[in-house]
């Protein structure tokens, strides 16, 4: 999408449009409670828009690792929030494997001389999108008397509406639906359509299990996106990035086997 000239929040504005749709679509037989829905689906809407969007151009404007990282602190705010919000327990074993995934974290982070801190705008992005993540998880956790449909439904209207919010400011002119190729409307249904697969998955996984364990079993996402970058992108992990992501992978073994 940035090769064809479009900005990350048009391209959010655009794959979170078709997102919606098709959901509108597969969802079709919920619409008729639209109207009664209770406040909390539009704190999570404007949340977890926040959340994807931040992101989104954290990663395009920063360092992939370094912002998902920074992204990847979530389970922190998540052990806090969940404590005082939802009164999970923040028992030993929720806290080791916290504990451990956080070092991962900082290890893989890690560079001679430079503290693992926001250094720019993208990264402060990326750091405030992780709090979203863990608002986002806990506001799901707690809002049980939503659907999933509308928890999703909720998500990717949330995006849309950001993404209009964030239009004017951006230096990149909106780009027009007609100077899109074949190509770029496919490569944008297929993002879609991994969005919604992906938010569903998510809106289900948090519902059932508590979101301080959840938060743990997100950062697998890390080593993916470390072997994912160097096979795709030619990038090559070094010893210390290799160590961190061990470390997040025992995490998430470990939070996977504990009961909170």
């Amino acid at each position: 999408m940035q090769e064809a000239g479009v900005s990350g929040v048009a391209s959010s504005f655009y794959t979170y449009t078709i997102a919606s749709v098709l959901g509108a679509m597969i969802f079709a037989r919920y619409w008729k409670g639209l109207f009664s829905m209770p406040k909390s689906v539009l704190w999570l809407s404007l949340v977890a828009g926040w959340t994807n969007l931040s992101y989104v151009l954290a990663v395009i404007d920063g360092e992939v690792m370094r912002v998902m990282l920074l992204f990847y602190l979530s389970p922190l705010w998540t052990l806090i929030l969940a404590h005082f919000w939802l009164k999970e327990p923040a028992n030993t074993k929720g806290i080791v494997a916290i504990g451990l995934s956080l070092i991962g974290a900082f290890v893989m982070l890690w560079q001679p001389g430079q503290w693992p801190i926001p250094r720019n705008h993208a990264e402060w992005l990326a750091l405030s999108s992780g709090v979203g993540f863990a608002l986002t998880n806990v506001i799901t956790r707690k809002s049980i008397h939503l659907s999933l449909p509308a928890k999703s439904m909720a998500v990717w209207l949330g995006v849309v509406v950001m993404s209009l919010i964030f239009m004017p400011f951006q230096a990149l002119p909106f780009t027009s639906p007609d100077v899109f190729t074949t190509v770029n409307w496919a490569v944008m249904i297929l993002i879609a359509i991994l969005l919604l697969a992906a938010t569903l998955f998510v809106q289900y996984g948090i519902t059932q299990i508590a979101v301080t364990r959840a938060s743990v079993l997100f950062m697998f996402e890390l080593v993916v996106a470390a072997v994912a970058s160097y096979f795709l992108a030619n990038e090559t992990m070094q010893l210390h990035e290799w160590i961190g992501g061990g470390l997040i992978v025992i995490a998430a073994v470990f939070a996977a086997n504990t009961e909170t």
